[in-house]
């Protein structure tokens, strides 16, 4: 037995105990944050083990159907969405739920209300589910100080106003990356222990990247300083390498990859979709709020990602984020646009 390595596994950096020091930092902290972010962490480990299954259980012919028990088993997806909503709720540190896979905003009962109110994506990229491509969960969190009676209001606030935001990828290993708007942390799960360690203290993007993360096949759609800015990825007039395509199409995968190695991830509005395809709440403000504080930038081709005001709760916006230099180019392309009309 290798006694050294098992005295080193003793002191590892847990996402609990990263919470609970972040906490001691902030005397008037009352802990609520620390108690409502062990509920999502506990959320994505369920969802885990559940992704991990979702293979066997459909060869076995359990998935969307009947078992022996005659209960209905749910799609994936639908049952992310459960449990977040049961996790989140049982908390009783929340006061209003936006999830991708529910119509309307969810108000949490006055026996079981807190402060927070939590937009989430249960499982992004649930499609992707069945050819074994990274999926997972994303969530930003809003706090209210007013104490007053929740409304949907409460939610329609840019993203600058989050005091919190992450995603959990369920891909080879299990990541959790957190921000609380004072730097981007990276944990995985260690199985053996059921508990999220520490792999990935502060992360910083790298101010340029090699790589640009697009559908192309909308190509034929886009507007002009997106046609642009991919057409110069490919033949740059200024003597550098052209930038290599990185496209998973699974959110939560492209943005980890950006985050890590640098580039640019876009899902421009087009002629087919003028606002792009992802939603503002639980989508682009999550991700822009992480990509920023990695020292990043998050643009939607008209203003700086986190000061877009949402009118609803499932609107959708345009977004370019990455490395800081690369949005930059984007930008004056579209400013160069503007003064041309």
């Amino acid at each position: 037995m290798d006694h050294e390595a098992d005295a080193y596994r003793t002191d590892l950096m847990t996402m609990t105990r990263f919470v609970l020091n972040e906490q001691s930092k902030h005397p008037e902290s009352l802990g609520d944050f620390t108690i409502l972010l062990s509920h999502i962490v506990l959320g994505c480990k369920f969802v885990c083990s559940a992704v991990n299954k979702a293979g066997l259980a459909k060869l076995i012919g359990l998935a969307g159907e009947t078992n022996v028990q005659g209960e209905e088993q749910k799609k994936l997806d639908v049952l992310s969405n459960e449990v977040f909503v049961k996790a989140l709720v049982s908390s009783g540190r929340t006061c209003i739920l936006v999830s991708e896979e529910d119509e309307d905003a969810i108000f949490v009962e006055p026996s079981k209300r807190g402060k927070y109110c939590v937009v989430f994506d249960p499982l992004d990229g649930s499609s992707n589910i069945d050819c074994g491509v990274s999926i997972g969960t994303i969530f930003g969190i809003y706090a209210l100080y007013d104490g007053g009676e929740p409304k949907l209001d409460d939610v329609l606030q840019p993203g600058k106003n989050m005091v919190a935001a992450g995603y959990c990828m369920y891909g080879s290993s299990c990541t959790f990356v957190l921000t609380t708007g004072s730097g981007v942390h990276g944990f995985t799960l260690d199985p053996s222990l059921g508990e999220f360690i520490l792999t990935h203290p502060n992360i910083k993007i790298p101010k340029k990247g090699k790589s640009y993360s697009v559908n192309e096949g909308n190509a034929k759609n886009w507007d002009g300083p997106t046609a642009k800015y991919v057409e110069k990825c490919k033949f740059p007039t200024d003597g550098s390498p052209p930038k290599s395509l990185r496209y998973i199409g699974s959110m939560v995968a492209d943005v980890y990859r950006t985050l890590l190695y640098g580039g640019i991830f876009l899902y421009p509005g087009d002629k087919k979709s003028p606002n792009g395809k992802l939603r503002v709440l639980y989508e682009v403000f999550p991700m822009s709020f992480l990509l920023e504080q990695a020292g990043g930038q998050a643009f939607t081709g008209k203003e700086r990602a986190l000061d877009l005001v949402p009118k609803k709760i499932h609107e959708r916006s345009p977004i370019f984020l990455g490395s800081y230099d690369d949005v930059e180019e984007i930008k004056a392309l579209y400013a160069a646009e503007e003064k041309k009309e």
